[in-house]
């Protein structure tokens, strides 16, 4: 068997060798290394695949979110109410502008945004709601996209972990009004270093979008307001080009992978399984467990000395991170978010994940429950 890969970055390179070699050959060969035909020829297919959505490549999914949250309005003294349990960059992007977090429980079985508690959270300073996708599973987003037109507010889809993944029949990061995209390497649809892309269906957003990412100007040198400079370089885009028609059938193997595992380790002691929701088709960016009992960091040491990575996505829930002590969260306020980031493990994903390969995890895994269930005995 060979050596398990959290993420198996050196498969896909290989298997896409040929067309890798020679987009990469077409751009050096041009002299077009920003903006340029690459670029556009890339965020063309993209919107393509997202039904004809406006797109837009931007440095990285952080920036993606600085920019929505610039083009919504978002500003000095608003609030942006998301998720307490995700990366931090869902947070720091509207903090840089001056706003304020509100942090929501998420639901313990998707780990997702819990609607029933977003409408407790918004005041009359609220400017956006920012449903996260997490782990690649689609946020139940029709109880807050009603909620968000009832009130006036924007909704920013953090949809960097959920390429391809899609709610009710739909494609995560085209349901509210701009979504936000991550081709960080590790990612369902990776980039080769840094890469990032806004989507949006409305023609005014995506001329805000573009504005505010080239320095806040529509042509060169007439500036109308203070944006940013974000850009998908021509490299990054001509390798996502060569990537993008395979993403499907990478979620396919993603899917079928996370049924695997599924099958072998059902009915664990100890161990709850990601939960599919009935309204999503989950990409699986990520396969986490849930492990019981305070023995997360116990199972990750034994599957490390068995070779096996893992990772826990987040050790930290965002309220009790020491940059937002500010905002007076105590422990136990957001107590899901809280007990997730005390039992989450993340296991090896990735389209290239053999049978062999998630036996052997399973079974690691099941040697374990069945030796802590023998001592709690």
């Amino acid at each position: 068997m060979t050596p398990i890969q959290m993420v198996d970055l050196h498969a896909q390179v290989a298997a896409l060798r040929p067309d890798l070699d020679a987009a990469i050959a077409e751009v050096l060969d041009s002299g077009a290394f920003v903006r340029g035909p690459f670029v556009k020829r890339f965020v063309d297919a993209l919107g393509a695949y997202y039904g004809g959505a406006h797109a837009l490549g931007v440095g990285n999914g952080t920036d993606a979110l600085q920019i929505a949250y610039m083009a919504v309005g978002v500003g000095p003294g608003d609030e942006v109410v998301m998720p307490a349990f995700t990366f931090v960059a869902t947070a720091e992007a509207a903090a840089l502008l001056g706003a304020t977090p509100v942090f929501v429980d998420v639901d313990p079985r998707t780990f997702n945004l819990d609607p029933a508690q977003v409408e407790a959270a918004l005041t009359e300073r609220t400017k956006a709601i920012v449903p996260v996708h997490l782990f690649g599973q689609a946020a139940d987003v029709d109880p807050i996209l009603a909620l968000a037109e009832a009130r006036g507010l924007a909704v920013v889809e953090d949809a960097a972990q959920s390429v391809g993944a899609r709610y009710k029949g739909r494609l995560t990061g085209l349901l509210g009004d701009v979504g936000c995209l991550s081709f960080y390497p590790s990612k369902n649809l990776g980039a080769y270093g840094d890469g990032g892309a806004l989507l949006t269906p409305d023609d005014a957003t995506a001329a805000a979008l573009r504005r505010i990412a080239n320095h806040g100007a529509e042509r060169k040198y007439y500036h109308t307001e203070v944006g940013v400079n974000s850009r998908l370089d021509a490299l990054q885009a001509a390798i996502l080009s060569v990537k993008l028609p395979h993403l499907d059938a990478w979620t396919a193997a993603r899917r079928a992978a996370a049924d695997r595992y599924d099958e072998r380790l059902a009915g664990l002691d100890g161990i709850t399984l990601p939960h599919r929701a009935p309204y999503a088709d989950h990409a699986f960016h990520q396969y986490t467990i849930r492990v019981h009992g305070g023995r997360r960091d116990a199972l990750a040491a034994h599957l490390k000395a068995a070779g096996i990575p893992t990772m826990i996505y987040y050790p930290v829930p965002l309220h009790r991170l020491p940059v937002f002590a500010g905002l007076g969260y105590a422990e136990g306020s957001l107590p899901e978010s809280e007990r997730a980031s005390r039992e989450v493990l993340s296991l090896p994903m990735h389209p290239a994940l053999t049978d062999e390969q998630i036996g052997y995890v399973a079974e690691r895994i099941a040697a374990f429950a069945e030796t802590h269930a023998a001592t709690a005995a």
